[in-house]
């Protein structure tokens, strides 16, 4: 995952960019200015920043030139403003903005543009050598599978809730409360599972607000913390 910078000088964006993208397993840094950019950009050198146009000591774009001026601008930046025009976003794609959001953020056009910037600027990953196909041990139990051959990596260091199988089986002979709660326990799990503890994507998967969702998952007695995906690159 990436380290992300937001600039605005806004407290309520602030914690809702910071909200979201922490849950996609994002480390966010605040500024609320372009005194605390300039220090957070030398201390953290983020992969990406979401920078506001209109900020009251120094506007975005203008610490976006001074950036570019100094051969600062190492990583992706997202402009975002609530009065943007076509002339805003074209000069401040000129000056080294990769995309330019406009407020108020949708949650889909955030994700995307983020993501899209992240696959822009990632270096390009070596594609492993392989030499026929690995043979695998049989699984024991207390065992990981091994591959045998050429030590190529496989993905048994996931959680076992990470591989929820689709289609379970569940108990019927008993009372119906029971039997709901078992059968949406375990959907809300696989479903968390898929999307790597993301709460952001099973809420959009599942129809359910956010809060509604938490409140469902503390209910059902749902492990979080076992899907969380981590904060590291």
């Amino acid at each position: 995952m990436a380290t992300i910078l937001v600039v605005d000088d806004e407290l309520g964006i602030r914690a809702l960019l910071s909200e979201i993208l922490s849950d996609e397993g994002h480390t966010i840094e605040l500024a609320e200015n372009a005194t605390q950019a300039r220090a957070a950009r030398e201390r953290m050198r983020p992969d990406l920043v979401l920078l506001d146009i209109w900020m009251p000591d120094v506007d975005g774009v203008t610490l976006l030139k001074e950036w570019g001026g100094a051969g600062l601008l190492t990583m992706p930046v997202i402009m975002m403003s609530g009065h943007g025009t076509i002339d805003t976003a074209v000069e401040a794609t000129k000056f080294g903005a990769i995309a330019f959001l406009e407020k108020p953020i949708t949650l889909q056009k955030l994700l995307r543009a983020v993501e899209q910037a992240l696959v822009k600027t990632a270096p390009p990953r070596p594609a492993p050598a392989v030499v026929g196909l690995p043979s695998y041990t049989r699984a024991e139990p207390g065992n990981q599978p091994v591959a045998a051959s050429h030590g190529m990596a496989l993905s048994s260091h996931l959680p076992v809730s990470n591989t929820l199988a689709s289609e379970q089986s569940f108990e019927l002979d008993r009372p119906l409360r029971e039997a709901r709660d078992a059968f949406e326990k375990s959907y809300f799990e696989f479903h968390l599972a898929k999307e790597n503890g993301s709460m952001t994507r099973v809420a959009e998967k599942t129809g359910l607000e956010r809060t509604h969702l938490y409140r469902k998952l503390k209910q059902l007695g749902v492990d979080l913390s076992r899907n969380k995906r981590g904060s590291g690159g």
